[in-house]
């Protein structure tokens, strides 16, 4: 928390981070992870928006992770987590630097789709993501959205919509996160 606020993260998005946090913490509880890393990852997943609001925070936020040494694992959650992930063509229309937007490992896509699952500050179910990124003209990217729903919601033993009701749409914080709301 106090990273996101040393580089200008307004309380806004430090409360949707600790949002994401929550509903990330929910899903490692089942699926086998490196939890410190999906919670870590969660927490500074919008870091980028210190500096850009666009779709390019993802990027920045991933350069300035390793800009002050912290681990490529963790700087590649926040590269990583945009939607379900972005695809070549998406890189290349968004003109984002070349490489690799898709999450491949479980803490990435565990991050990804608990940030699918928060608008704002509120949990959602992940049809409320998918049907927002469809209405922008991004069909591929809710198409993601849907399969990596399906992928974890296996994974963690039923739908992870599930989390809405028993997290709540306002999911208590803890920790440093406490006192946010």
């Amino acid at each position: 928390m106090e990273l996101l606020k040393s580089v200008g993260c307004s309380k806004r998005v430090r409360l949707h981070c600790c949002t994401v946090r929550a509903v990330a913490e929910a899903v490692a509880e089942r699926i086998p992870c490196d939890r410190d890393l999906v919670f870590a990852g969660a927490l500074l997943h919008d870091i980028g928006r210190s500096a850009d609001h666009s779709i390019m925070h993802a990027y920045k936020g991933y350069r300035m992770l390793l800009d002050m040494g912290l681990p490529e694992e963790l700087a590649e959650i926040v590269r990583k987590h945009t939607g379900a992930g972005l695809d070549q063509k998406d890189v290349e229309e968004f003109g984002l630097p070349p490489g690799d937007y898709i999450p491949a490992t479980v803490e990435e896509k565990i991050v990804a789709h608990s940030d699918n699952l928060v608008s704002d500050s509120i949990l959602v179910d992940h049809t409320y993501s998918m049907e927002r990124l469809a209405l922008r003209g991004h069909a591929r990217g809710a198409a993601r959205m849907g399969l990596l729903h399906k992928e974890l919601s296996s994974a963690y033993g039923e739908d992870l919509d599930i989390l809405v009701d028993r997290l709540g749409t306002k999911p208590v914080l803890i920790g440093p996160c406490a006192g946010l709301r």
